[in-house]
């Protein structure tokens, strides 16, 4: 079983680095694809297939290896000159990086890989073919000898487990690929290494890889399962165990003080060693919280890797010459919110390249450079992360948008007529928007804005979009740093505090009487000049009116700003979350603990307005129900 064990490891130490690198030529493709005559660039990218192959080899993944060797002689012929980067010869090694890709996939699962596609094969070979004139195509790579190895058949038919009793046998052969026939054979690698060796030789050594591992690819897009590992920088690990023993120091001499102020001595000097000793341990445990969250921070860039080679792709199939722009990859985020900020951005990058930019034509028309752009950036900005998603493209007209929405029933001719620049845009947040009339495999069935919101909502982030028409769009995305700390300004409701997320709070107001008025059967307020609704806390939650209202919390999502009623506040507070796994009421985002230790909810502010439904506000007399009874 040790056998089977170190051979898992293995396997995986080989998925995570051979998949970080398939991304890594994935950019470099794209990026040789405007810099054909790049050099170095094509020695990069067949030092890669070369590296993969060399870890593929050992694990006798015998089509992956034949595969990676006809792409690597096909490399091989491009930076010798011997042939010039082509547009088919791009597509036929993209599709290659994608059939290694659902390769790691089908190795990740415990079995050998299928053949790659016979068309992919041979365009590979008619390719390496036209750079050698009168050579006969080449030749398929050896045969392996045959061994007992799993296959994609018998893995639908037997159990989910991978059996590495089968792989570990694999290995017992070498997989080494016959060269190609009229080429100067490549060199190969030795397999009479230990296996710890060989992975080792053909992936890099671990200790020098930087920090922020992704799952390996097969995993990711096959299973879609999370990937829970992390990888962090030695040096964050060595400040929280300096940290650790500092805590140890202050707590030993805590208990001594204890000791001392338990047997009667309570001078002077006893005291204020106390209070040194308190205050010790409150820096510490801050300094150690801090270097905790951050290692759970990783780069951006992890992220947009793979955003390069998708622009490229779609802005290929819609006719397109399209680059995407990088910016910020070092930017770093939580490793929670990475995976889940994969959707919004394939979404939002979709659309850029789809609706936002131009045809080759409209741009020539407009008196645009053929090439457009699409630009992704990360920055930090004091406590949150801001992605940008921009384009130079069409941009947007609101009142077309406006018009779309209510030939689609999404809004009634009254929304329309005061909904403001802003507000228009967000329509095409909403689901079932889409400004095109036909679906096609790309787009117009209304549904990846919709994924956008509804996933930066859950990050207990925001979406605010500008647009210039005939300049173009940008999507501003601002997300918290991390989500185990959340900052809230804890209210009132009589003498029960609740917690509201405070990066939706822009001011607190004192609730007159006198200036709530009924407009359209709701209470609103007017704040320099803009009439708000106003809704009681109470009513949200379903609890029974105190009284009169004293304060309002003036509150931002990205679809309202409105008034929240409340009895009074506590003040601001950085929230631990604790989340209710096994019992969530509705409207509850989670708990977090005061520091008298009493236990506070915090709210969901967003699913608490669902309850409202259909944009209805609350009646005058609900808000202030004792000036109803006077009257």
């Amino acid at each position: 079983m040790s056998d089977f064990q170190g051979m898992e490891d293995l396997l995986q130490d080989f998925l995570v680095e051979a998949s970080d690198l398939l991304s890594g030529v994935d950019n470099k493709l794209v990026d040789l694809e405007q810099n054909p005559h790049d050099r170095v660039l094509l020695n990069e990218i067949f030092r890669g297939f070369h590296t993969i192959k060399g870890g593929a080899g050992f694990l006798n993944a015998t089509e992956l290896v034949t595969l990676c060797h006809l792409t690597e002689n096909l490399f091989d012929l491009l930076r010798t000159g011997a042939l010039e980067v082509r547009h088919d010869i791009m597509d036929s090694i993209l599709d290659a990086t994608s059939a290694v890709r659902d390769m790691f996939g089908a190795l990740e699962g415990g079995v050998q890989p299928p053949p790659a596609d016979p068309k992919l094969i041979a365009n590979l070979k008619a390719a390496i073919a036209s750079g050698q004139p009168g050579a006969a195509p080449a030749a398929q790579p050896a045969a392996p000898t045959p061994i007992a190895v799993a296959t994609v058949a018998a893995t639908s038919a037997a159990a989910s487990e991978p059996d590495w009793g089968q792989f570990l046998a694999a290995m017992a052969q070498p997989a080494v690929p016959a060269p190609v026939a009229g080429q100067p054979a490549m060199h190969h690698e030795v397999l009479d290494e230990t296996p710890e060796q060989i992975i080792q030789a053909a992936i890099g050594r671990r200790s020098t890889d930087k920090p922020g591992a992704q799952a390996p690819v097969g995993r990711r897009e096959t299973e879609k399962t999370r990937d829970n590992s992390i990888r962090v920088d030695t040096s964050r690990l060595d400040q929280v165990l300096n940290l650790s023993g500092e805590i140890g120091l202050t707590k030993n001499r805590l208990t001594s003080l204890r000791s001392d102020i338990l047997n009667g001595r309570s001078d002077t000097d006893t005291l204020h060693a106390l209070d040194q000793a308190v205050s010790q341990l409150d820096l510490l445990v801050s300094d150690l919280q801090n270097a905790v969250m951050k290692t759970r921070m990783q780069p951006i860039g992890r992220l947009f890797q793979k955003y390069p080679r998708i622009a490229r792709d779609l802005a290929r199939s819609l006719g397109k010459d399209v680059e995407l722009v990088l910016s910020g990859e070092e930017t770093e985020i939580d490793k929670t919110m990475i995976e889940d900020l994969s959707d919004p951005i394939i979404h939002l990058i979709r659309n850029a390249v789809d609706h936002g930019i131009e045809s080759p034509e409209d741009r020539a028309a407009a008196g645009k450079p053929a090439k457009s752009q699409v630009r992704l950036e990360a920055r930090q900005e004091g406590d949150h992360i801001v992605l940008i998603v921009a384009d130079d493209g069409r941009g947007m007209y609101a009142e077309r948008l406006r018009a779309k929405a209510l030939e689609k029933g999404i809004i009634t001719d009254e929304e329309a007529n005061t909904m403001d620049e802003r507000q228009s845009f967000n329509l095409i947040l909403l689901p079932g928007f889409s400004t095109k009339d036909v679906a096609s495999d790309v787009s117009g069935r209304g549904v990846g804005m919709d994924v956008v919101k509804t996933n930066i909502q859950k990050l207990n982030g925001s979406i605010d979009i500008k647009s210039q028409p005939g300049k173009g769009t940008t999507f501003v995305i601002s997300l918290p740093l991390t989500l185990a700390i959340l900052p809230v300004l804890l209210v009132q409701l009589g003498e029960q505090p609740f917690a509201v997320p405070l990066s939706m709070v822009r001011e607190i107001l004192p609730i007159d009487v006198n200036a709530v008025q009924e407009v359209g059967g709701s209470a609103t307020m007017v704040v320099r000049g803009e009439v708000m609704p106003v809704y009681p806390l109470s009513y949200l939650l379903g609890w029974p009116a105190a009284g009169v209202p004293c304060y309002g919390v003036l509150m931002q999502t990205a679809e309202q700003t409105f008034i929240l009623a409340i009895d009074g506040f506590m003040g601001r507070e950085d929230a631990v979350i604790k989340s209710l796994d096994d019992f969530r009421p509705k409207g509850v985002a989670g708990v977090t603990t005061l520091s008298n230790g009493q236990i506070v909810l915090i709210l969901d502010m967003k699913e608490l307005l669902v309850s409202l439904g259909d944009g209805r506000g609350v009646p005058r007399s609900v808000l202030l129900p004792e000036v109803a009874d006077a009257a």
